[in-house]
């Protein structure tokens, strides 16, 4: 999407075969229509909601309360002579993605008014401030939620040691 949006890629390199990665991902997610489910929690112990197909997969962790800055886990699996390669894109839901770009759009389009119309540079910087701000605690906020549900998928895969 924008550069401007919170985002992050991650490859991994797995000796497990495609099937076996699927295999794990099926035992920790549970199956859910992003666009129909409501509820929160997991059934079983499940760490991941989402929609697994064969060689791709779309997961967020399970929540116990909303969360705006949940990333959206985005997965293509590949398979090699050894394992497999796991390409991984985090990024925000469609709706949080849409309530930055608007609030920036707002906050810019006030600072814009403010500067030229209105002839007030100190209304206007504040109001850039403000969507500046919004911007880095999205970033921010997003950066821990990817850590969080990186550690989850990495102990899943036992590619990280169980701290």
């Amino acid at each position: 999407m924008f550069q401007y949006l919170p985002h992050h890629t991650e490859v991994l390199v797995s000796s497990l075969t495609c099937e076996e990665v699927i295999t794990r991902l099926h035992t920790v997610t549970q199956e859910v229509d992003y666009l129909a489910q409501t509820s929160l929690g997991s059934k079983d112990g499940q760490i991941f909601n989402g929609s697994i197909k064969e060689n791709s997969f779309r997961l967020s962790k399970v929540l116990t309360k909303a969360d705006s800055f949940i990333p959206l886990i985005k997965g293509k699996i590949e398979s090699t002579h050894s394992g497999c390669i796991i390409f991984l894109d985090f990024s925000l839901f469609p709706s949080s993605a849409f309530f930055i770009l608007f609030w920036s759009v707002i906050t810019l389009a006030m600072g814009i008014f403010f500067l030229f119309a209105a002839g007030q540079p100190i209304f206007a910087m504040l109001s850039l401030g403000v969507g500046l701000g919004n911007v880095l605690f999205a970033w921010s906020y997003f950066k821990r939620k990817v850590k969080e549900s990186q550690k989850i998928f990495h102990e899943m895969l036992s590619l990280q040691k169980n701290s």
